[in-house]
């Protein structure tokens, strides 16, 4: 089976998926979209088909109303979509960074392209960081990923990285995500974007409030059962009443990683409490979830099943502190 993950770069340490080529710190753009795979361009042309069974360029026929998106590179077919779709190049998502990373301090940490090139992504360190009770400690991060065969918006997320760990989660305030979304009905602006990202930037010190109250929250054994089935399981625990589990295994996971298993779950900030509920299940998603491969791993945690889970974790975590 082919990897979903293409090709990464990253600087540092090795990366929680333990993919990718090793980068020295601050390279230029060139290197890094070298490296990490995102040096070509993504090209268009017009949807053609055949209008009869036997192939002569006599019976080919263009329909105008749509385009197949391809690879400079290799001339690989990515997706179909309509004329109003606005491409994202590669080198656009880096280019995002360039005056955060000359002016505003950001580090680039990893960049990558999943399936053949239909996503990818850019991750970037922003200088904020906070240590919880008992050197637990987090850091801020700025991800920045998109697609061109329609699955994901071009979207700003600002997240973080427990350390101990590298279990990620995006920053949500109120119940609502910060991330910054552009549809590819629109064209990408990434000025008008970063300054979307300012209002969204802010809200760390908030989120690392909600994240101490967390590592303060005492949890007794009935609240951990009927935080992992809700989160885990889409179940609520009722007194009395069997559990059927549709995610039995995942649940036993998260207990084993609460209970003493987990990276960092001995840590004061962690044993026994709200945020070491939170990191259970971040840990299990990132590192322990069955995937396919690890490309399929990183596009769940980020993008898909295992980030909804992670979203799903955190509202009900809060709701321990509200």
């Amino acid at each position: 089976m082919a990897h979903l993950l293409e090709q990464m770069a990253y600087v540092g340490e090795t990366p929680w998926h333990g993919l990718g080529n090793s980068l020295a710190p601050q390279q230029p753009l060139e290197v890094w979209a070298q490296q990490a795979g995102m040096d070509w361009q993504i090209e268009e042309s017009p949807v053609h088909f055949m209008s009869d069974r036997v192939a002569h360029l006599s019976t080919m026929n263009i329909f105008p109303e749509q385009k197949v998106l391809y690879r400079s590179d290799s001339k690989q077919a990515l997706s179909v979509v309509s004329q109003r779709y606005k491409i994202v190049q590669p080198r656009e998502v880096l280019e995002f960074y360039r005056d955060l990373t000359d002016i505003a301090g950001y580090e680039l940490e990893t960049a990558g392209v999943l399936k053949g090139g239909k996503k990818f992504w850019a991750l970037a360190k922003t200088g904020q960081s906070v240590a919880l009770k008992g050197k637990d400690q987090v850091h801020g991060y700025l991800l920045l990923a998109t697609s061109c065969d329609g699955t994901l918006a071009t979207t700003a997320t600002p997240t973080t990285i427990r350390v101990v760990c590298n279990n990620t989660l995006s920053i949500a305030v109120n119940g609502t995500t910060q991330a910054i979304k552009v549809p590819h009905s629109t064209r990408f602006d990434s000025q008008v974007v970063k300054q979307q990202l300012g209002v969204a930037v802010a809200q760390w010190d908030t989120f690392m409030y909600q994240m101490r109250m967390l590592s303060e929250r005492k949890v007794k054994p009935h609240e951990e059962m009927s935080y992992l089935l809700r989160v885990l399981c889409d179940t609520q625990a009722t007194s009395g009443e069997p559990v059927k589990l549709r995610n039995e295994r995942a649940l036993k996971k998260a207990q084993s990683l609460y209970s003493g298993q987990g990276r960092g779950s001995e840590l004061v900030a962690a044993k026994g409490t709200a945020w070491g509920l939170l990191n259970a299940v971040t840990e299990y998603v990132d590192h322990e979830k069955r995937a396919r491969s690890t490309g399929h791993r990183i596009d769940s945690a980020w993008f898909g099943q295992g980030a909804t889970i992670k979203q799903r974790a955190l509202d009900s975590a809060l709701q321990l502190v509200a």
